[in-house]
């Protein structure tokens, strides 16, 4: 499994706006921080927006935030709505097993494992999670 750089940027946008906790951030305020160009965040920022993570507010003072708070937002969340699917193999995308053989085949059990390893780990991780870690790891670093 590879992210591509839109899921890896939509992470990228979600902490930062977690970061921000209830300011709105403008699109170009988020593009000069994240390095991210805005035409990418444009592309990134509406299937977020359906998707129902963050929220926009047009206008001259407008902006993006989350939607729910960062302990409720997982990085499984950002990837399934920019990735489809990371399923390692295909007959585990979706909802139901699909087979191109009919029958799962021997190694199902290895795909179907790392699947399942995947999805536990990636759910199980929350942005508020990584705003944490992120903040023990400058205390760790912190040298006088």
């Amino acid at each position: 499994m590879k992210i591509s750089t839109k899921g890896t940027y939509a992470v990228r946008l979600m902490i930062l706006l977690a970061t921000h906790g209830e300011e709105l951030v403008s699109l170009k305020e988020i593009s000069r921080i994240t390095g991210i160009s805005k035409k990418y965040l444009e592309q990134i920022v509406p299937s977020l927006t359906s998707a129902g993570l963050i929220r926009s507010v047009r206008g001259a003072q407008g902006g993006y935030r989350l939607a729910n708070s960062a302990s409720k937002i997982t990085i499984l969340d950002i990837l399934k709505v920019t990735e489809g699917s990371i399923a390692p193999a295909s007959c585990l995308q979706g909802d139901t097993f699909e087979c191109n053989f009919g029958t799962p085949c021997m190694e199902f059990y290895v795909w179907k494992g790392l699947h399942d390893v995947q999805q536990e780990y990636l759910s199980s991780i929350s942005l508020q999670d990584v705003l944490d870690h992120s903040s023990v790891a400058a205390i760790n670093n912190y040298c006088i």
